[in-house]
């Protein structure tokens, strides 16, 4: 559905710019974004997407993944086509690399993605799968009509947002993944055609709002795969995020237009997280390894094991109702309550 966009300014001869990402697109007429989904038409900037939806479904919190963040339960997962980054090794890069029109959409309008999450008990709702920022217009109506009738947000996103996007979404946003793709601004440049300077900034202004958020890195062979790098990476967390923020380093495996590189090799994997520990950080997990220790949480603490994971399940939970450690009463180690009960599938 094509509806009149937001953050954005009129300028001299017919152009627009588009405000929501750091792309900051100058528009003629007739033409569309970097991202497919936005366009010129007469001197107003219109979004082409709201309300069209490519995939619906209930997803585990922990798939996001948030580990800290209402552990267990559903969240109704929503997304579009699109993104601000080119990224080569996209998982989804189908519908992150489709513009407006190139892959089968449902037109869904707000009040029916609240209804589904209310109708299947899910708690939150989850923007996810391609990039949700450039859904701006109809991430900003679904998620404060959600809020309304009690429900949460949850971003999934690559943090490519303006100032003034990033203090726009945390007004609605509960907790937000933002997927750091490396700590060198070449690899931005050069893979993702964006920069890394206002992802920093836009999870600064989520966490000084009170988002939660949690950071995800794909360790990718010669590509961000730099022990040094993550050190640095991970000490700016540490120093600018809070120590308590949890970080997950996940296992690339061979996708899209990086089918030539290996997968990650789990002892990088062990050796990033022995890293993250000495940075500082105090919640660090694997991604993509099921059944290893890295799933798990421990109380920072007394070392108690709190939360017992395989893939995106969890096996023990021994945290108190408030989120506190059973063992020895730290915490709260996770914000929110643990729902066990919970259907996953597509709608």
């Amino acid at each position: 559905m094509e509806v009149e966009a937001r953050n954005y300014l009129k300028l001299d001869e017919g152009k627009v710019r588009c405000n929501v990402c750091p792309h900051r697109c100058v528009l003629t007429d007739g033409s569309t974004g970097f991202c497919g989904t936005r366009i010129n038409r007469g001197g107003k900037l219109y979004t082409l997407i709201y309300g069209e939806v490519s995939a619906i479904s209930i997803d585990p919190i922990e798939k996001k993944p948030l580990f800290h963040f209402w552990p267990g339960s559903g969240t109704l997962s929503i997304s579009s086509v699109g993104c601000s980054f080119k990224c080569p090794w996209c998982q989804n890069w189908y519908i992150s690399q489709a513009r407006a029109g190139e892959y089968p959409t449902t037109y869904m309008p707000p009040r029916a993605i609240v209804s589904y999450a209310k109708r299947y008990e899910a708690p939150s709702i989850s923007y996810t799968y391609n990039e949700p920022i450039i859904w701006y217009e109809y991430l900003l109506d679904v998620a404060a009509l959600a809020k309304k009738e009690g429900l949460m947000n949850v971003l999934v996103s690559n943090g490519y947002m303006t100032p003034e996007t990033a203090e726009e979404f945390s007004k609605y946003v509960d907790a937000a993944n933002v997927d750091i793709k490396s700590w060198r601004e070449e690899v931005y440049k050069k893979y993702c055609k964006a920069e890394l300077e206002p992802v920093l900034e836009a999870c600064k202004i989520m966490k000084e709002k009170g988002v939660h958020v949690e950071l995800t890195y794909l360790i990718i062979p010669s590509i961000n795969d730099d022990l040094n790098d993550i050190e640095s990476f991970c000490r700016w967390v540490a120093e600018e995020l809070g120590e308590y923020t949890p970080l997950h380093f996940s296992k690339f495996y061979p996708h899209y237009k990086m089918t030539q590189l290996p997968p990650t090799p789990v002892e990088l994997i062990e050796k990033a997280l022995n890293v993250a520990r000495s940075a500082g950080l105090k919640y660090v997990y694997s991604g993509n390894v099921p059944g290893h220790d890295g799933e798990n949480t421990r109380c920072p603490s007394c070392g108690a094991l709190v939360i017992k994971r395989f893939g995106f399940e969890i096996l023990e939970y021994n945290l108190t109702e408030d989120g506190m450690c059973k063992s020895c009463g730290y915490g709260p180690i996770v914000r929110g309550k643990h729902i066990k009960s919970r259907r996953y599938f597509f709608l």
